[in-house]
């Protein structure tokens, strides 16, 4: 009798310890979720430079890139000088004052270019790209995602929240435009965002869509990040990330897949990627080319790594995105 009378406190202790250990584990988890939302997508912790690995591209490559890119910003910087910028904004459905830059082509044209920065950036970055198409005529929009540049937002959207405001974009201008002819270009999370806005129902004007190094989903690029930057498991942390996500953010990390959009694409698309992509990895874009239904141009870029496409060879660049556009008469 005594020594069942010492087994039952034991196992008591045990079973306390244990649920202890549990809550421990769960509170752990909780605040290390909380943690990495924070990191990854709050507007004032957030940083490119904090997440993106070490390039792998060779010496050659870097100084043709250096070498470009300087030509390209000495380009840029004379387009600039004559061309006239204006501010414009938008509402978001969440009620963000969301603002953006349009420089009108020299001559009347019904030709626009929605061009979409990356992870961290803002509509300055892409004026580069810009610069290409004023050339060819175009009108050109370069809108500062929410939470980037001098949009309202406390969170990164990462393409999935972005996709509703691009549609709000897309109506400023045929507002003022009805005419338009609109392409839709980004890169890196842009390419992401132009890819998820390519799943919406889109108004006749817009003809075409770039997507230059976009990411599959923000499930999988997160993934991948969580455990280079922290060796963690994605499970059961980013799955912890991800409801949390949902509570602060407004979207799970799951439901925001250019993958899974890009199969309702209606419009033309070309996927650009570079070969060496060690940041978005150059598989992700075989994946949604594939997986895109419309008429497609698949364009990896040898030798160049996240973002670097355009600068490996910005006349190739450029012109094979020009080509595709004359393919489907929008040039």
């Amino acid at each position: 009798m005594t020594e069942k009378v010492k087994k039952k406190p034991r196992a008591r202790i045990i079973l306390i310890v244990c649920a202890i250990l549990v809550v421990l584990l769960l509170a752990a988890d909780i605040l290390v979720g909380n943690y990495l939302v924070t990191f990854a997508i709050g507007r004032s912790s957030a940083s490119g430079a904090a997440v993106a690995p070490p390039s792998v591209t060779s010496k050659e490559t870097n100084n043709i890139v250096d070498i470009n890119a300087k030509a390209m910003s000495e380009k840029t910087a004379a387009w600039l000088e004559t061309a006239g910028v204006s501010e414009v904004s938008i509402t978001s459905d969440d009620v963000l004052l969301l603002k953006g830059s349009t420089v009108r082509a020299p001559e009347k044209s019904d030709l626009w270019a929605v061009i979409i920065h990356g992870y961290t950036g803002r509509k300055e970055h892409m004026a580069n790209y810009a610069a290409y198409y004023a050339e060819r005529g175009f009108n050109v929009l370069l809108p500062d995602m929410r939470g980037h540049g001098g949009s309202e937002g406390d969170y990164i959207g990462m393409g999935w929240l972005d996709r509703k405001d691009v549609l709000k974009w897309i109506d400023l201008i045929i507002s003022e435009d009805p005419a338009a002819v609109i392409t839709l270009h980004g890169v890196s999370m842009g390419g992401a965002t132009v890819m998820m806005t390519a799943g919406e129902a889109l108004p006749d004007n817009v003809k075409a869509i770039v997507d230059d190094c976009g990411y599959t989903s923000v499930w999988d690029i997160f993934s991948d990040e969580l455990q280079y930057i922290f060796g963690l498991p994605t499970f059961p942390f980013l799955n912890t990330a991800s409801v949390i996500a949902k509570l602060r953010a407004g979207y799970t990390f799951e439901e925001a897949s250019a993958l899974e959009q890009v199969k309702n694409a209606k419009v033309p698309m070309m996927f650009i990627h570079g070969s060496e992509d060690n940041f978005v990895h150059t598989e992700m874009v075989y994946r949604v080319h594939e997986a895109c239904p419309t008429d497609k141009e698949l364009y990896v870029a040898e030798g160049a790594g996240h973002g670097g496409a355009v600068y490996v060879d910005p006349d190739v660049y450029f012109g094979r995105i020009f080509a595709f556009f004359e393919k489907h008469g929008i040039l």
